[in-house]
């Protein structure tokens, strides 16, 4: 019996098991040493790593930063973290939920090989809420998801919102022959980086959330549609001169700067019982 469980215990161990987390090792080192010299990683720097697997990134990334932040929740890839980290004084190895974490309390970049499965929670919890300390980073990540995030064709709230305070955009493609185990689709390099004068000031973010959150009920909405019971008929005929807009054109392709200007006309212009408000469980994350 006892030689029966040992030996279905190393065919399990043997057995390819399911990637549910979407976690694709990167093993091409000339492009681990791009995505640091991409987020411009210097001695002054605090990094956070999400998802630091073997660490191949990691020990690219000790080399430069001041303070590397690894965090890690396959217990496996933990121990062999510890094993080559062990002689780096200025890296922290966290044994956790991505998603758990508290980012740090002092201005911190991010450099990461994320696991796909949680890509969109992963942006959620870095620019959910622009008074955080996230300053820039370089986030490999799946190619669709990169595009979705960059596209002028903005379906999700979300990323119009996080484009208000941040400018993302793809460095490069990825092909999928450099991660191991091997994805099925293709990767992104995609770069982060905090506005210098944002669109919206970071302290009404919470303003402009209850607006873009209303609006998208369905981004296919022409804007007159889309901004009902915000604007009044009068309002809405001035914006979309101001905007240069057609009564066609659909919400889903504002520019960030044209929602810039709808959003301080109805600050200026509308009175706060009519300002669309969020619900804030929506921005906890």
């Amino acid at each position: 019996m006892q030689r029966n469980r040992q030996s279905y215990r190393k065919k399990v161990s043997q057995r390819k098991l399911p990637n549910f987390l979407g976690q694709h090792l990167m093993h091409n080192k000339r492009l681990l040493k791009e995505m640091v010299d991409q987020a411009k990683i210097g001695k002054q720097d605090i990094v956070l790593e999400l998802g630091a697997g073997k660490g191949a990134l990691t020990e690219v990334l000790i080399q430069r930063a001041k303070k590397v932040i690894a965090v890690e929740l396959d217990h496996k890839f933990v121990k062999t973290l510890e094993k080559k980290m062990t002689n780096s004084p200025n890296v922290t190895i966290i044994h956790h939920d991505i998603l758990k974490i508290y980012l740090p309390k002092e201005k911190f970049m991010v450099v990461s090989n994320i696991p796909y499965a949680i890509t969109t929670p992963i942006l959620k919890k870095l620019l959910h809420n622009p008074l955080s300390n996230f300053q820039r980073g370089v986030i490999v990540m799946e190619k669709g998801a990169a595009k979705r995030f960059t596209s002028k064709n903005v379906k999700d709230p979300n990323v119009i919102a996080w484009r208000m305070w941040f400018d993302i955009r793809i460095v490069k493609g990825i092909s999928r022959k450099n991660f191991s185990p091997p994805p099925k689709v293709d990767s992104a390099m995609v770069f982060i980086n905090r506005k210098k004068a944002p669109t919206v000031p970071t302290t009404d973010y919470i303003i402009f959330w209850g607006l873009v959150d209303y609006a998208f009920k369905n981004p296919r909405s022409p804007i007159d549609v889309a901004l009902r019971g915000i604007f009044t008929s009068r309002q809405m005929k001035q914006l979309k001169r101001t905007l240069k807009m057609k009564n066609e054109h659909p919400v889903s392709m504002l520019t960030e700067e044209q929602w810039g200007v709808i959003f301080d006309t109805m600050i200026k212009y509308v009175p706060k019982f009519r300002w669309p408000k969020i619900n804030r469980k929506k921005l906890k994350y």
